[in-house]
């Protein structure tokens, strides 16, 4: 068997392919494209389109797709084979640069906002060369945009591309302040961690709201869960390991970086952590891993689930992403330094990190905000639902210390030299020298950010738009007061510190190295004038704020068109899926939960009376006491869920014909949760009294342990 260097990336059309398939010339002007945005001349495309065709090919590629990331929130493809009729009768294999750089898929038959009436159906998928092309099931996947016909962005990756770029031009302006003429370059990087459950196939299958809503509707605790801490990093199952093993390889071939594995906190949780590497590439990287976590599970008689929260009173599922800002020349801008001038840079980047999520930590929550992870965050086993960031006691101390200082006190003068980038006041800054916050949605952790918060079936690109763009306007409002201070006269290592400083005052509200989970730091929260709302509907709002509308516009990442329609959306997935939740609890507890407990029922009633005839009447009254309980506990029990399946048909009725995608949401969050709660507390009861064997649907203590 070949080692795991020799089959690494294999089905990638990486640059080691690149290299071998394509002429010098050819691959020079491709690598000017991917590393410094040139355009590619129809030649040069053709050249490439041929080269990557006679690539896949050799691999056993049969058919080639345009790969793109729609608002479904999961990729979407198209295959069309490469064969083309030969004049003998014959078949040859043809691609061309046409069909390399771009496609037409239906855009009205994805979600659009608005954006795309029905009978406009034309739109265009575009050529993504920062990504790699690779070949998955005999097919060859062309990562791409993908844009309306009036060129509206339509998916994630549009978005997530133009915040990078954004992010590049005013971090590059940052770069040449600090004197710095080598960097051409500057990335995000990302690191998602992949958290995950996996249960049996066969009772999967058995449980239908598993199968159409990806979590669990109801489900009493199981007699031992998580409260002896024997999960995390316990020794892997076999069965687990043998998964692990075959997804290691899986993705290893197709480029992605999976280096940790381990069993997360919760019984049959587990987790999967890359390297990091840009966040294009990261989140591409992501969407393909989650497919394959899925895929890979069902060749072993397992489902892989990636909801938020698939089984109540457990830890639920997340995706931390580890996110950092890098140069071209390898350098991370949030790594301390080991001069006094890389500390000030260093600082200058994280005090404008602070800023930015201080200013926008209202697009922070709603990028993470949706009907599953509604379920997690707050739940003081995931991070709070309250936007604030950790930077431990030394980076903490460090920012105190600037905030009280002078000038004077922060730099030395030099006689005629000028201002030198003396900095004493600041010590020697050390990378991971500060014990870690888990309660922190976005904790600073050494040389990088981990945003917590995350879902675990997110794509990742959204909130890494909202972060790159809030950057990017940081650091332009960051320059523009360092030159308006040099105007004035004020040399420019002082001008820096002075704007650092000032900006540290600012953003203080944001900063708590605290706990998180504690009903201190609510109120304290709310105190400091942070965005404490809870409704994710209302939530959504914050897309529309007139800040918001204007920095996504400023930086050129999204207009005010894009951002309506995409709030149409969050809108409308919010609704639809508490819709199906609804019908299929409903579905369930009309058609097996009460039809089970009566059944019991009866037998319990059939028992009273046989004891009436075997013992006499005190006798029997005393021994079936219990059994009454019983009885009588059932019918209030199926009592209540029946009224109040009916209850919220009625409810959902009203709310569907509200017409505002927004109040409609409002409606269902408000009205239609609520009493799904309350339905599930009483099928969860009924679950504990009801007879075993005739409880068909696998519960929690059979589903989260796997043998």
């Amino acid at each position: 068997m070949n080692s795991v260097p020799d089959y690494f990336g294999s089905l990638v059309f990486d640059d080691r392919a690149m290299k071998a398939k394509l002429p010098f010339g050819v691959y020079d002007s491709l690598r000017k494209t991917i590393d410094e945005g040139a355009n590619l001349n129809t030649d040069v495309a053709n050249a490439v389109a041929d080269a990557m065709k006679d690539w896949a090919v050799e691999h056993g590629a049969t058919h080639f797709t345009h790969w793109f990331q729609p608002l479904t929130g999961i990729t979407a493809e198209k295959h069309d084979s490469f064969i083309a009729p030969s004049p003998d009768g014959g078949v040859i294999m043809e691609f061309s640069g046409k069909n390399l750089i771009q496609g037409e898929p239906d855009a009205s038959s994805f979600p659009s906002g608005g954006l795309r009436a029905t009978f406009e159906a034309r739109g265009y998928t575009a050529w993504d060369p920062t990504s790699y092309a690779f070949i998955k099931d005999k097919t060859l996947c062309i990562p791409t945009a993908f844009c309306s016909y009036g060129g509206e962005a339509l998916d994630k990756k549009t978005p997530l591309l133009r915040s990078m770029q954004a992010l590049n031009k005013q971090a590059m302006r940052i770069m040449r302040l600090f004197g710095n003429t080598d960097v051409k370059c500057v990335r995000t990087c990302v690191g998602p961690e992949q958290e995950y459950f996996l249960i049996d196939k066969d009772m999967y299958e058995q449980r239908k709201d598993l199968v159409f809503c990806g979590r669990t509707l109801f489900g009493a605790k199981p007699p031992k869960g998580q409260e002896l801490d024997d999960h995390y990093f316990g020794a892997i199952k076999p069965r687990v390991a043998a998964y692990m093993a075959e997804l290691d390889e899986e993705l290893w071939r197709l480029g992605i970086l999976a280096k940790t594995e381990h069993n997360e906190v919760a019984p049959s949780q587990h987790e999967l952590a890359p390297i990091y590497t840009t966040t294009n590439i990261a989140t591409d990287h992501n969407q393909l891993t989650m497919e394959i976590m899925q895929k890979v599970a069902s060749k072993h008689g397992l489902v892989c689930l990636l909801h938020e929260k698939p089984f109540a009173g457990v830890n639920g599922s997340g995706k931390h992403n580890n996110w950092s800002i890098a140069t071209d020349t390898g350098v991370n801008l949030l790594t301390p330094g080991e001069t006094p001038h890389e500390n000030a840079q260093f600082l200058l980047f994280l005090v404008a990190v602070i800023q930015a999520v201080d200013d926008y930590q209202d697009l922070l929550r709603l990028s993470v905000a949706t009907a599953s992870n509604d379920h997690r965050l707050g739940a003081n086993e995931a991070p709070p639902a309250i936007i604030s960031s950790f930077l431990g006691k030394q980076l903490s101390q460090v920012l105190e210390h600037i905030e009280e200082s002078t000038k004077d006190d922060l730099v030395s003068l030099s006689g005629k030299q000028g201002m030198k980038p003396d900095i004493p006041q600041i010590p020697e800054l050390m990378i991971d020298n500060t014990d870690r916050n888990r309660t922190s949605p976005f904790a600073f952790t050494g040389n990088r950010f981990e945003f917590r918060a995350v879902g675990s079936e997110a794509n990742c690109a959204s909130a890494m738009i909202a972060l790159n763009s809030a950057l990017a306007e940081q650091l332009t409002e960051f320059k523009k007061d360092v030159d308006e201070l040099m105007e004035k006269g004020e040399p420019k290592i002082s001008a820096i510190l002075d704007v650092i400083r000032k900006y540290i005052k600012i953003c203080k509200p944001i900063h708590f190295d605290g706990n998180g989970y504690s009903d201190e730091w609510k109120a304290e929260a709310k105190k400091r004038g942070l965005d404490c709302e809870t409704s994710v509907p209302l939530i959504f709002d914050n897309y529309l704020k007139p800040e918001s509308i204007r920095m996504f516009e400023s930086v050129n990442v999204m207009t005010r068109k894009e951002l309506e329609a995409r709030n149409e959306v969050k809108w409308e997935t919010y609704t639809k899926k508490i819709q199906i939740e609804a019908r299929v609890l409903g579905d369930l507890a009309m058609n097996h939960i009460i039809p089970v407990a009566t059944q019991y029922q009866t037998d319990l009633i059939d028992n009273v009376y046989k004891m009436k005839d075997l013992f006499p009447a005190e006798k029997a009254a005393k021994l079936s006491a219990k059994n009454l309980e019983l009885i009588e506990e059932i019918a209030d029990r199926t009592t209540f869920i029946k009224e109040h399946v009916d209850a919220m048909i009625e409810a959902r009725k009203v709310a569907n014909k509200i017409e505002s995608e927004r109040d409609k949401a409002i409606a269902y969050h408000d009205n239609i949760v609520p009493m799904m709660e309350e339905i599930r507390y009483h099928i969860d009861k009924l679950e504990l009294i009801v007879d075993n064997q005739m409880w068909t649907l696998p519960k929690y203590r059979e589903m989260l342990f796997i043998r």
